[in-house]
């Protein structure tokens, strides 16, 4: 082999295994931006959660809320009558 074609060997190595790095990397990134399942949730005192209802707004009618009693954002059991400070109304749904 020739200078020049042992240059060019090299060159397409180092350019494989830069690939093969920079495919690895991009794996790992895009598992982490993936939202987690395993996010910890909010103390209830820490949203100033109560058992009663604030006015209108209710856990039952709020977004997070995950029925029976349970919420995406709070951690413990939920009344559905309880509210937080993150409290957010669900949308409300539209007849056709």
């Amino acid at each position: 082999m020739s200078d020049h074609e042992t240059d060019m060997v090299s060159r397409r190595a180092v350019l494989r295994k830069g690939l093969g790095v920079v495919a690895v990397v991009a794996s790992l990134t895009a598992i982490d931006v993936v939202p987690s399942e395993a996010q910890k949730k909010m103390a209830q005192k820490m949203v100033q959660y109560q058992q009663k209802p604030k006015g209108d707004q209710k856990c039952s009618t709020c977004l997070h809320f995950v029925p029976p009693d349970s919420c995406k954002l709070v951690e413990g059991k939920i009344n559905p009558d309880g509210w937080c400070s993150l409290f957010a109304p669900k949308p409300k749904e539209t007849k056709k």
